[in-house]
């Protein structure tokens, strides 16, 4: 996504991960110089410890190009972007990194080693994607899922999807976080199955199926973000105009929300994949270094919190 100038709230968000150990971060083909020059960027400021997988050659051309010192970052040379993946991914199951970080390669590359049933990251949780976004207009970082992965969620999926993003709003130090189930309108309709998908989030919040959040939905994007809003609706909610979640209804909307957010608002947007063995740092290959950055101080926080709940 188009980068932008951010209001600070990534740079409080990255001050959480001072004194914290670096993590061994896989990246997988860090070929293009924002790539390479993010996960450098990211290892100057002791958030990760880059093992850098991909061909040699063309990383150290890259490194040459962006007039980057790689100085004793070690290389793992594998010869393409299959590979790259590939390997990277065999890292994390060896143990020997803790972080997977998509580099200049194609997303579905990536996640295609990350997914696979033989010799993939996969856990007994719905694999999601979150962008984590400094909107300038917007007073507290904001979470939007799905807009990566899950094309056409069923509700069953968007529980996962639901808990994964809890879970990380968690790792970056909120107690209960808020999460806001959008659809077209606040009311519940069977025209409009997001709303009752919403309605039955809600109430699986109350029964403990969702954990440790407080859920409220179906609620338009207005009412979610403006409480005045919701108070001229009528809407009483403890998420309304606060939320620190976004659940969209698909992926065609989380989408079109987070890209309208970065294009039209200014925002920064850090990725992540959630649900795998380790978090997985999914940005574009367009991204800037700021959000790389954020990105990996993001995935620090989420493997610190991993250590200190096994």
């Amino acid at each position: 996504m188009k980068p932008a100038t951010g209001s600070g709230k990534y740079e409080r968000l990255l001050a959480r991960c001072h004194g914290m150990e670096p993590v061994q971060t896989a990246v997988a083909h860090p070929c293009e110089a924002a790539a390479l020059t993010g996960a450098f960027e990211a290892a100057t400021l002791g958030l990760i410890k880059p093992l850098l997988v991909g061909p040699a050659d063309r990383i150290n051309e890259t490194a040459r190009a962006a007039k980057i010192d790689l100085g004793d970052l070690q290389i793992i040379d594998v010869p393409h972007s299959n590979a790259s993946a590939a390997k990277a991914v065999d890292l994390v199951r060896e143990g020997k990194a803790e972080i997977l970080m998509k580099g200049s390669l194609h997303t579905d590359e990536l996640m295609a080693a990350v997914v696979s049933r033989e010799g993939g990251l996969r856990t007994g949780r719905r694999i999601s994607h979150v962008f984590v976004m400094d909107v300038p207009t917007y007073h507290k970082v904001l979470i939007v899922t799905d807009a990566a992965i899950n094309i056409a969620p069923t509700l069953e999926d968007k529980v996962d999807i639901c808990q994964n993003a809890i879970d990380l709003a968690i790792s970056l130090g909120l107690q209960r976080p808020k999460v806001a189930i959008l659809a077209a309108v606040e009311t519940v309709t069977s025209k409009m199955p997001a709303t009752i998908d919403a309605a039955a989030l809600c109430k699986m919040a109350e029964r403990g199926q969702i954990k440790n959040a407080i859920l409220d939905g179906p609620l338009a994007f207005d009412n979610a973000i403006s409480k005045e809003a919701a108070q001229t609706k009528g809407i009483k909610s403890e998420v309304a105009g606060d939320p620190d979640i976004l659940l969209t209804p698909d992926l065609e909307a989380g989408n079109i929300l987070a890209k309208q957010l970065c294009f039209l608002a200014n925002a920064d947007s850090a990725g992540l994949v959630l649900g795998a063995r380790v978090p997985v740092i999914l940005t574009s290959r367009a991204d800037s270094v700021r959000a790389r950055i954020a990105s990996c101080g993001v995935a620090l926080l989420v493997a610190h919190a991993r250590r200190t709940s096994a």
